[in-house]
C-alpha cells in the first residue's frame, strides 16, 4: 500500500514561491501517473498539474500555467510542484495523488488517481 505525504505548504506573500514536497512510502512513483489539486473552503477539488508515469510528459490548468512546475525526484519517491508568482487565489489545501498501477498516460481526473495524501495548506497573503 503506497502512502502519500505531502509537505512544504506555508503561509507566503503573493508574488512569492513555494515548493511542494510529495514523498511515497511503501512503494514508488514509478511508472505511476501522478498529480496534485487543491481544494479551497465551499470549493470542489480542481486539478492543479499531472506527471505521466513516463516521467516526460505534464499538465496544468489553466490558472498555473505558465506560474507552476511539477516534476519528479531521481529516486522516484518524491514529486514536487514548484509554485512561482503566487496569488490570493492560490490558497488552498494541496493534495498529491498517484495511480494505482502502471501506466504510463497522463491523467487529470480525481478518480484516475488512487492513492492521496492528507494535504497541505497553502496560504497566500496580500
Amino acid at each position: 500500500q503506497v502512502q502519500l505525504v505531502e509537505s512544504g505548504g506555508e503561509l507566503v506573500l503573493a508574488g512569492g514561491s513555494l515548493r511542494l514536497s510529495c514523498a511515497a512510502s511503501g512503494g514508488t512513483f514509478r511508472a505511476r501517473a501522478t498529480g496534485w489539486f487543491r481544494q479551497s473552503p465551499g470549493k470542489e477539488r480542481e486539478f492543479v498539474a499531472a506527471l505521466s508515469g513516463s516521467g516526460y510528459l505534464t499538465d496544468y490548468s489553466d490558472s498555473v500555467k505558465g506560474r507552476f512546475t511539477i516534476s519528479g525526484g531521481d529516486a522516484e519517491d518524491t514529486v514536487y510542484l514548484h509554485m512561482t508568482s503566487l496569488q490570493p487565489e492560490d490558497t488552498a489545501v494541496y493534495y498529491c495523488a498517484a495511480s494505482t498501477g502502471r501506466t504510463y498516460a497522463l491523467l487529470s481526473r480525481p478518480e484516475d488517481f488512487y492513492f492521496w495524501g492528507q494535504g497541505t495548506q497553502v496560504t497566500v497573503s496580500s
